[in-house]
Formats: structure tokens, sequence, C-alpha cells
């Protein structure tokens, strides 16, 4: 059910939740921007969150966030949503989730987020979502690539924050400056710091923390 979903909100003909809220229209010159995935980086990591009573935020998320509204920098959420993919819940129990955590956002230090992308397709999904390799999900860039183009986000200078090396290698892919992979969520799997450092080169840093409430110095 789409019917009941904010103004704001569009989902485009291939199905990417697209939202951008009213105050991103204070950016009329091109700014870089901070990118971050939702689970395990925003709110803590729950097995394909859809409960409103199980959204907890990660401490200092909205202390980051609030940081780069009162710089202007513009955030951006992107976010990939496999549940969606495997039917165990719907844009509306997506959309409910968001709004308590924008509220909670808002309650702690009046944070806001400027644009929220969500894919919901899956190599293992159902259809329509079952796709081998969309260009929307990470760590392919196409999120980030709309957001840049709808906010005149700048890739040099924009960060990516994510918990999963995939996170960072679509920020990579975006061309955008650089990473931090947090060790909340996923972070802490096999794998996923390790391939986060293996991405660092010339052209894109890569950043180590143990979570949001320690990323310090992006902008």
């Amino acid at each position: 059910m789409t019917d009941q979903l904010p103004p704001t909100v569009r989902i485009t003909d291939d199905h990417i939740w697209t939202q951008i809220f009213d105050g991103a229209k204070r950016f009329t010159h091109p700014s870089p921007a901070l990118f971050l995935d939702r689970d395990g980086v925003i709110v803590e990591e729950v097995h394909y969150l859809h409960k409103v009573e199980d959204v907890v935020l990660i401490d200092g998320a909205a202390r980051l966030i609030g940081e780069a509204n009162a710089k202007d920098i513009p955030v951006v959420i992107v976010t990939n949503q496999s549940g969606l993919a495997r039917g165990m819940f719907g844009w509306s129990e997506f959309n409910q989730v968001q709004e308590r955590m924008l509220a909670l956002l808002h309650q702690e230090c009046g944070a806001f987020v400027d644009a929220v992308y969500a894919c919901p397709y899956h190599k293992s999904g159902k259809p329509p979502f079952n796709h081998p390799d969309h260009e929307a999900r990470k760590p392919n860039p196409a999120m980030l690539l709309h957001a840049m183009e709808a906010i005149k986000i700048t890739a040099q200078g924009s960060w990516i924050i994510g918990d999963k090396a995939g996170d960072l290698k679509a920020g990579c892919n975006a061309g955008i400056s650089g990473g931090v992979h947090v060790l909340t969520g996923h972070g802490g799997d096999a794998g996923e710091r390790e391939n986060s450092i293996a991405l660092k080169s010339e052209t894109f840093d890569v950043r180590l923390c143990d979570s949001i409430a320690d990323v310090t110095g992006l902008f």
C-alpha cells in the first residue's frame, strides 16, 4: 500500500523510495553531503526492522546529524531494504519505522535529514523486487547519484558512514571523497572492516570508528 505515504515520497517507476524533504530547498548552491546507512548506523540493527517499537537510536547519531544540520551540510540516508524484497514488510511499515526514527532524532537535539533513498531489490527477492544486481542496491551507487543530482551535492568533500564495506564501496563508486566504517550493526562481522580498509586509495579516504558517536572532523 502506498496511498497513505507522505506527500514528500515518490516511489519511482523502478520502485526506489525517493523522499526529499522541504528543507532541502535551502540548498541553492552545490555542497558536499553526509550520506548515512540506516540500520546499524543511525538505529540499532534489528533483523529486518519493520516494527515501530523496535526503533532505537544509536548513541551519537542525533548529535552528528545535528552538527551537519548546523553547518548546512545535506544529510541523506541511503538504505538497502531486502526485507521488502522478501515480502516481510511493505512500504507502509518502512514509513512508520522511518517516521519514528525521524521523531527521535528531532526530540534528541532537533536533528533532521534532508532526503531518504531506499532500495527494495535483492537477488533472492520476490517479483517485482527480484534482481541480480540492481543499480540502486549498494554497493552500486545509483541512490547516491540520484541524490547528488536532486540536491546539487558535490562528490568532492562528501562522505558516507556505514557498517558494511558495501556502504563504503557505494560511496567509492559514486566518486565521493571518503567513507567511515563503524563497528555497530554488522560492522564487526567477518571481513567487513578488512574489506572497508581495502577501499582506501588516493581518491577515496577510509576512516575507522567504533560507532557514529566517534565520528568527527568530516566537514
